[in-house]
């Protein structure tokens, strides 16, 4: 089981993924575009990897839609 991400983390990600594109499913690229906009080092990286998480279910459910 994964932990549990707090509500500001969600909150966050979901506006983040609302408003600007370009996030992929890869952790790297997505701190790299989160950049310096983040109050600190520890928040960025738990965001940036739980937008990566809600990207690669998206594509997995895409792909899994497509098939059926």
């Amino acid at each position: 089981m994964g932990r549990i991400k707090s509500a500001l983390v969600k909150r966050t990600a979901f506006k983040l993924m609302k408003d600007a594109e370009g996030f992929s499913g890869e952790f790297d690229n997505d701190k790299k575009m989160l950049g310096n906009t983040m109050p600190s080092k520890k928040l960025r990286n738990k965001i940036a990897g739980y937008i990566a998480r809600l990207k690669k279910q998206q594509i997995t459910d895409n792909v899994n839609a497509q098939g059926n």
